[in-house]
């Protein structure tokens, strides 16, 4: 279920959700399963919206699952958490979005590394279970394949 890698285990971070919830994560995950979508740049924003219209429909069908959308910034910005924040919640008008869409203020480098993402060009999509395993994991662009190969996975989990 993990494509054939060692298991990893969700890194230990704090965030907030753009409705100012905090959270710790992966405790504060709320469902046995959680597919997480971790973006590191604004214009990663286009990827994780080729993805939502399929996950809101799994979850929808699914009472155990949950999405959570990550983006990961750097430490260093958290004084400005705020506004970023403020500006991020602006521009997303939908309520469950703004609930599910938890910023994370972080060493990316380390955050990366416990992730092994070797890069920021892409998204990275996770499945995590209640106590932090990662499950099954892919990146990028939303394909039909990449999409059952989650379902397998969440029927698996």
């Amino acid at each position: 279920m993990n494509n054939g890698q060692k298991t990893l285990n969700f890194p230990s971070v704090s965030g907030s959700n753009l409705e100012g919830k905090k959270y710790r994560l992966p405790n504060d995950f709320e469902g046995s399963l959680n597919i997480v979508i971790v973006a590191f740049r604004r214009e990663h924003t286009d990827l994780i919206e080729g993805w939502l219209s399929s996950l809101i429909e799994m979850i929808g069908k699914n009472t155990e699952l949950r999405f959570y959308e990550l983006p990961v910034l750097n430490v260093a910005y958290s004084p400005f958490s705020r506004w970023i924040d403020g500006g991020m919640r602006a521009g997303i008008t939908n309520h469950e979005a703004r609930e599910r869409t938890i910023t994370v203020y972080t060493n990316k480098g380390d955050f990366k590394k416990r992730l092994e993402i070797p890069n920021e060009e892409t998204t990275h999509i996770f499945l995590v279970s209640r106590d932090g395993r990662i499950l099954w994991r892919d990146q990028g662009r939303f394909t039909k394949e990449k999409f059952q190969r989650l379902q397998d996975a969440v029927k698996e989990g």
